[in-house]
């Protein structure tokens, strides 16, 4: 197994790669109070933090 160090050139690599699929967000918050109350104007992202594990 090689062991890499910090003086190698790492500058040729890239620093990271992601995948962000497209949203189709349909319909928005009638009520901007509760918009603002949740954080988003879009329904489907209003994802409730539960503190566990979704399964």
């Amino acid at each position: 197994m090689q062991d890499y160090h910090f003086d190698e050139n790492f500058e040729r690599f890239p620093i990271a790669m992601a995948y962000v699929p497209w949203q189709h967000l349909s319909c928005i918050y009638d009520d901007l109070e509760e918009a603002f109350q949740t954080g988003t104007i879009f329904p489907e992202l209003d994802k409730p933090f539960t503190g566990r594990r979704v399964v």
